[in-house]
């Protein structure tokens, strides 16, 4: 039950960001539930493949990077999910950000309620 609300959650998160942010398109709320399954399993495969080989840099840059490679993750979302499309990696940057923050916040409020 906590994985489908979570998934929900991320789901309106990635609906809201394409309404906020005019280079990301969204075609339908069910496009926005597969990009949030997508992203949640290139987040659990991909990012920790990304932050390892990108330790030097991310230490560098006091990990600033690391918002490079949420940009890059939602860019390869982009190109696998039809239906929803970034142009740009500020768009994708963006983005991560505001999915980030909104799903923060709902969850936050949906743990208040439990």
């Amino acid at each position: 039950m906590r994985l489908i609300l979570k998934l929900i959650v991320n789901a309106i998160a990635v609906f809201a960001a394409a309404y906020l942010l005019p280079g990301v398109e969204v075609k339908s709320f069910t496009t926005a539930i597969i990009v949030a399954i997508v992203l949640g399993v290139l987040n659990l495969i991909v990012k920790p493949i990304l932050v390892i080989l990108t330790i030097p840099i991310t230490l560098l840059t006091l990990g600033l990077f690391l918002l490079i490679i949420n940009a890059l993750i939602v860019l390869l979302c982009s190109s696998l999910v039809e239906g929803f499309e970034v142009h740009g990696i500020i768009y994708a940057l963006l983005f991560s950000l505001i999915v980030s923050i909104i799903s923060g916040v709902m969850e936050a409020i949906a743990k208040d309620r439990d």
